[in-house]
């Protein structure tokens, strides 16, 4: 969502190397690596903090480099086979997390224009993102508020 909000162009992203296969130092067994994943789902960390923890700790103490190339399925994936997901994608969530922050400042400093402005941008992008989610990942019925993302993010 780079250029949304701004005339800017965004961060560029680097390119990962390519690689067909793990390296080889790090052989761990596709089922534990598996079981680590919903281990860590379950003490209620996201999926791209999974990727970070298997990155740094690895499973038994080897490092996972990539997930995918170690198991042939991504974290989210791995995820929704042992139905471990979050009630709302971690895109989302952050979002909303972040409208959360912006609107109880605001709430303290009402004549702060310039987070005035985040917040609108902030629950623009949220609200897109609902629609996009809405029917599959989300209840259809599913708006947001306020309220709502109050409730979620404290969950």
């Amino acid at each position: 969502m780079a250029r949304m909000h701004t005339r800017r162009r965004g961060s560029s992203d680097s390119d990962k190397p390519v690689a067909d296969e793990p390296p080889e130092w790090s052989d761990v067994d596709e089922d534990a690596i598996e079981e680590r994943v919903v281990k860590l789902a379950e003490q209620g960390h996201s999926p791209s903090q999974i990727g970070l923890k298997l990155r740094d700790e690895g499973v038994k103490g080897t490092p996972i480099p990539d997930v995918k190339l170690a198991t042939g399925k991504k974290v989210t994936e791995i995820l929704e086979e042992n139905d471990a997901t979050g009630d709302v994608p971690e895109d989302l969530y952050n979002l909303l997390e972040r409208a959360v922050r912006l609107r109880e400042h605001m709430d303290e400093n009402p004549q702060d224009a310039a987070n005035k402005r985040a917040l609108q941008n902030t629950q623009s992008k949220a609200r897109r993102l609902i629609d996009y989610y809405r029917g599959d990942e989300l209840s259809v019925d599913f708006t947001y508020s306020y309220d709502t993302a109050k409730e979620i993010t404290e969950e």
